[in-house]
Parts: structure tokens; C-alpha cells; sequence
């Protein structure tokens, strides 16, 4: 019994530069779809938050627009992640791109009425961003399927060439059409792109193989997620890493608008090339990765990414005019990509493909959440203050939180081998024997000389069986026999419970073999399984 077997990636190529994964014909057309859509994100970015200057002067309404399309991937991501865990990934990622068209037709028509008012215009944003949030989580679960593992960094940094050209190229048509037709022009062909990905997409021969156990239940789907994500050390210091950097990092972009109308002959034109600046910065950056991963160890690359990019911001907001501040704004980009990247890696990397897209749904989350906030607190702070002390708190507390992740919580060396175990240890059972919580217990017979081992090994299987989708978990000790423990284990359900058996690793597996090395009976440890029954 065995999980959906995803689409099988094509042979890797030989050629493991920057551009390698291009040469994958599955990668190539959803890397263009992740182009396509994420030129019209852009557009309608920078046609909101220019539109939103032109209702109102105030810098908290300007930076809201940010967290306004930022936010619903914050509380919509982990649902999202685990529908594109249990769903066909194909169809949902048709329907996200069709969800986003249709917001920017209803925008379009509000815009050319003269409805607009700064609060319908967050509102359409947030609607906008729902869309984002149902396509990020489905993407980045699709990536893995597509392209052999050797090319997987490349394969991300060509997604942040996707998302950094389109940060140039969205900008750039947002700009010309807003000063030629208008904002209203620019939702209409967010809107035909939009359908067009939502087309690609449709043309990719994908094939959905259901489990044999059947789709999990959405609540359930969600806790797992959430379980893996707690019990993993280094996914919590990725997050907690993404989003320091974010919460800091967002507020250039949140108060750009604001920043390119104070420079000389500030416009919308001045914001465009400011923005075409980061993302041109973004994609040399992202090139340049595969040489920076053979210089510098991650967490090198991390700190001085991050402190990279809180000088380019405060050279940004001090600059006299665009000759200084594009290339400050290409500068944090760069920078941009390097921490971006570096994360995103060690995230994907530390997932197995079962619970991929609700594992980087959390991450999203916590990169949404940070932005959508940190845009919030530094709106706040240049409405109480100006642009210029905002934006230099930012970059100086950014620096001093880089620094202390660096020196006093470096990521976990410790690696774990996610490959699926070639055997399983599912109970020869009926398939079904009674409704209830299952509960499960292991006597183990351990030497009194060797209880401290027993127990870190203990430590490491209770955070197994948690991220395998185990409610609970505990280890009894027998106080009238020093020598006897049991490991006690709780499961939603039968189905629930074989479901643990599918997702062992090879770590799992050698866990379960060090255990019984440990134990010390004639046979292996005796198991006992017990539905509870409802009274």
C-alpha cells in the first residue's frame, strides 16, 4: 500500500547550470505559467497601489494595499496547501489562475464606473490575494514533481527569475498602460493573462492517481501539516528566519509608491523603474545562486543577504534621485534573492512529497503574515514619523535581527533522510475493524544501563510518529519493573492509522531498527492495538 505515485520528473539533464531545468519539458510549461501568472500579480500590484496614491495621500492607506494582498495568503495558505495535497494539482491550479481573472474583470468594471474608494479598492485587493493564496502552495508542490532532485535549487532560483522578471515586466506594462489608458486597462489584461495560464495549464497531461486509502479529510489534512511543521527543528528555524527577514524587508516595498513620488520628478514612471530596478536585481541575483551556494554555506549566504539588503534599503530612501536609487533598488534585490532562495531550498528539502504543499503553504504563511504585517507596522511608523525613520528603524532592527539568528540560532546541521522505506510495517488486519480513535501500544524489555539511550532514541520516534499524523504520543514507564517500557500511540482512525504506514522514511525505518536493537525480549516488542470505542 503505498501513496499516489506523482508524475514521474524527466532524466536529469547533464547540464546543471542556472538554466539547466528549462531543458525539462514538464518544468518548462509551469515555469511559464508561474511567469504568466505572476506578471499579472505584479500588474495589478502596482495599478492598485498607484491607484490608491491617487484616492488618498495617507501612508497607512498606501502600505494597507500591500497587506491587503498579502494577508489572505497568511490565513488562506494552509488550507490551500492541504487541498493541493489531497486534490488533482493540475485542476486546482487551473482554478486559481481563473479565480484571479475573474477579480480583475469585477475590478476593471468598478475602475471604469468611478466607484472605486480607497476601501472597496483594498477589498477587490484581498480578493485578488485569495487567488494567490490557492496558487503558491499548489506551484511549489508541483515543482518537485516535475524535476529530478539534483536540479531543485536551480529549479527554485528560475522560479524567482519568474517572479523577478515578472516584477519587471508587470511594471513596466502597468506603467505605459496607466499613462496611456489608465488603471482600468491595466485590470483587463491581468485578466486575459490570467485566463491564458489557466489555459497552459489545461494542456498539461498530468495524470491524478487517487489513494487507495482515499483523500484525506480536510481538518485532519490541515493538523498534519501543522504536526510536521512543529516537530521539524529546521523548518522552524527556516521560518522563523523568513519571516524576520520579511517583516523587515517589506516595508521598501510597502512605502515605495511614497518614496518615488518624493524623488525629483517623482511619477508613476519613477515608481515603475524603482520596482523594474529590484526585480532586474532579483534575477542577476538568482543567476548568480548556483556560484554563490559553491562560496558561501547557507547560513553565510542568509546573514549577508539580509544585511545587504537593509543597506539598500536605507540608500533607497536617502537617495537624492533615481541615479542612485536604482541601483540601491538592484542591489536589493539581489540581496533579496539570496536569502529568499537559500530558505526556500532548505524548506522544500526538509519535506517529503506526501506533505509538500501544506509544508510550504506554512512557509507562504509565515512570508505573507510577515509582510502583511511588517507593511502595517512601517505604514504606521511613517505616518507617525516620515518615510526616511521608518524605513531606517526597518533596516537597522533587520540587521540586529540577522545577527542574532546568525550567532545564537544557527540552523540544525542534523540531516534526515526523506526517502520513502522500501518496506512497511502496516498490521495484517481487517481493513476496517470498528469506528473510533485507534490506540497502539509497544512493550519494549530495556537494560537500566542503557535507559538514556533508550530515551533520546524515544525522543527522535515521538517526533516521528507526530509528523507521520499520530494525535498522540506517550512512553509509559513500569515502576514495579525498571526494565519495561511502553510507547503508546493514538490515531484518528483505522484509516488514519495505515495511512502512518506509508509515509515511513528511511530515517523512520532506522529509528524502528535501532529501537528493537535496544529491546531486549526473545521476540521483537510485542505490539497491541486498541480501537476505543465511544461510550
Amino acid at each position: 500500500m503505498g501513496p499516489p505515485a506523482p508524475t514521474p520528473p524527466a532524466p536529469a539533464s547533464e547540464d546543471n547550470t542556472a538554466l539547466g531545468p528549462l531543458r525539462v519539458p514538464a518544468f518548462r510549461l509551469v515555469w511559464l505559467t508561474w511567469l504568466t501568472a505572476n506578471t499579472t500579480m505584479w500588474m495589478n500590484d502596482v495599478a492598485a497601489a498607484w491607484l490608491m496614491t491617487s484616492l488618498t495621500s495617507t501612508p497607512l492607506w498606501v502600505a494597507l494595499v500591500q497587506a491587503a494582498s498579502t494577508l489572505p495568503v497568511f490565513l488562506l495558505a494552509l488550507p490551500s496547501g492541504a487541498l493541493a495535497d489531497i486534490v488533482d494539482r493540475r485542476r486546482y491550479f487551473m482554478v486559481t489562475q481563473f479565480w484571479v481573472a475573474g477579480n480583475a474583470i469585477l475590478t476593471c468594471v468598478v475602475v471604469l464606473a468611478g466607484w472605486m474608494t480607497p476601501g472597496l479598492l483594498l477589498a477587490l485587493t484581498f480578493f485578488n490575494g485569495i487567488g494567490l493564496a490557492m496558487r503558491w502552495p499548489v506551484y511549489s508542490a508541483i515543482v518537485p514533481e516535475v524535476l529530478p532532485k539534483p536540479l531543485m535549487p536551480q529549479g527554485l532560483a528560475l522560479n524567482a527569475v519568474a517572479m523577478n522578471g515578472s516584477r519587471i515586466i508587470g511594471p513596466l506594462v502597468a506603467g505605459a498602460l496607466i499613462g496611456a489608458a489608465g488603471s482600468a486597462w491595466v485590470f483587463v489584461l491581468n485578466a486575459l493573462l490570467s485566463v491564458m495560464a489557466g489555459f497552459i495549464i489545461m494542456s498539461w497531461n498530468r495524470v491524478h492517481k487517487e489513494h487507495v486509502l482515499g483523500r484525506e479529510r480536510l481538518p485532519s489534512a490541515m493538523r498534519v501539516g501543522l504536526q510536521y511543521v512543529a516537530q521539524s527543528a529546521r523548518l522552524r528555524g527556516v521560518l522563523l528566519r523568513i519571516g524576520l527577514f520579511f517583516f523587515h524587508s517589506t516595508g521598501l516595498l510597502a512605502l515605495l509608491p511614497l518614496v518615488a513620488r518624493a524623488l525629483p520628478g517623482g511619477g508613476a514612471g519613477t515608481f515603475t523603474l524603482l520596482l523594474s530596478s529590484m526585480g532586474a536585481g532579483a534575477i542577476t541575483g538568482a543567476l548568480m545562486m548556483p556560484r554563490m551556494r559553491k562560496a558561501m554555506k547557507p547560513e553565510a549566504l542568509i546573514l549577508a543577504g539580509c544585511i545587504t539588503q537593509a543597506v539598500a534599503m536605507a540608500t533607497t530612501v536617502y537617495a537624492p534621485g533615481l541615479a542612485l536609487a536604482m541601483p540601491a533598488m538592484f542591489l536589493a534585490g539581489t540581496a533579496w534573492i539570496w536569502v529568499a532562495n537559500t530558505l526556500a531550498v532548505a524548506a522544500q528539502m526538509s519535506l517529503p512529497d506526501w506533505v509538500r504543499a501544506r509544508g510550504m503553504s506554512i512557509y507562504q504563511m509565515a512570508v505573507m503574515g510577515a509582510s502583511a504585517s511588517g507593511a502595517a507596522v512601517w505604514g504606521q511608523v511613517a505616518t507617525w514619523t516620515n518615510v526616511q525613520e521608518s524605513l531606517t528603524l526597518a533596516a537597522i532592527t533587520a540587521v540586529a535581527a540577522a545577527l542574532l539568528m546568525h550567532w545564537r540560532k544557527p540552523l540544525p546541521s542534523k540531516e534526515i533522510d526523506l526517502t520513502p522505506a522500501q518496506v512497511t510495517y502496516a498490521p495484517e488486519l481487517p481493513e476496517r475493524p470498528g469506528r473510533g480513535r485507534v490506540l497502539t501500544r509497544v512493550e519494549y524489555q530495556i537494560d537500566p544501563s542503557r535507559a538514556d539511550e533508550f530515551l533520546a532514541l524515544m525522543a527522535d520516534s515521538r517526533r516521528g510518529r507526530l509528523q507521520q499524523g499520530a494525535l498522540e504520543w506517550q512512553l509509559l514507564h513500569d515502576v514495579g519493573e525498571p526494565g519495561r517500557y511502553v510507547e503508546q500511540i493514538v490515531d484518528e482512525s483505522w484509516t488514519e492509522h495505515l495511512r502512518r504506514f506509508d509515509r515511513v522514511n528511511v530515517t523512520d525505518a532506522q529509528l524502528r531498527e535501532q529501537r528493537q536493537a535496544l529491546h531486549m525480549g526473545d521476540g521483537p516488542p510485542k505490539v497491541t492495538r486498541y480501537i476505543i470505542e465511544q461510550t
